[in-house]
């Protein structure tokens, strides 16, 4: 046994004092957040480094759960098509705004959504160990200064902003000027 503990020593003397809370949103309507949802710009996981048109659409099901879609192109826009289905379960029900997301059974990972805009247009999706971020939007481009203004508020949370990293997004025809 006491091997054991000192073999387990020098992982425990890595671990970094815990960030101090990462806060939420107060509330959040989930019918009116279900949708398609664009990556506006992220510190990415290993899976979306590259990403192109990457979209995150939500489906609150019967049960309380979320069914989660992510898409995107692999490297390009006309990249292979990548698509995973993890699935989100509401942490926090008074707020909503503290999920659980499962992409392999039985891992759970932390997924909290900590801004939102009032017309629901755009949000940042963190996790408290602070290793990765979402920018996201209802459409596929947001004005230079909403960027600017999210990017800063990642910076508040505790993130290292020289990682995140602008997802490219290729506006659909119809919807250029």
């Amino acid at each position: 046994m006491l091997c054991l503990g000192a073999a387990l020593l020098p992982l425990a003397a890595c671990q970094s004092t815990p960030d101090k809370p990462l806060p939420a949103v107060t509330q959040v309507d989930l019918p009116r957040f279900m949708g398609d949802w664009y990556v506006i710009a992220n510190i990415p996981t290993f899976i979306e480094t590259g990403a192109h048109n990457a979209i995150e659409s939500y489906k609150l099901d019967a049960d309380g759960t979320i069914a989660v879609t992510f898409t995107f192109r692999d490297g390009a826009f006309d990249g292979k098509p990548k698509k995973y289905t993890p699935r989100g379960f509401v942490r926090d029900t008074k707020s909503n705004a503290i999920w659980d997301m499962q992409f392999i059974w039985p891992f759970k990972t932390d997924y909290r959504i900590t801004y939102l805009t009032p017309d629901y247009s755009q949000t940042i999706i963190s996790r408290q160990q602070r290793d990765y971020v979402w920018i996201m939007a209802r459409t596929p481009e947001i004005p230079e200064a909403d960027y600017q203004r999210m990017a800063a508020l990642v910076r508040e949370q505790g993130y290292d902003v020289s990682k995140l990293q602008k997802v490219p997004q290729q506006v659909p025809q119809q919807w250029k000027k």
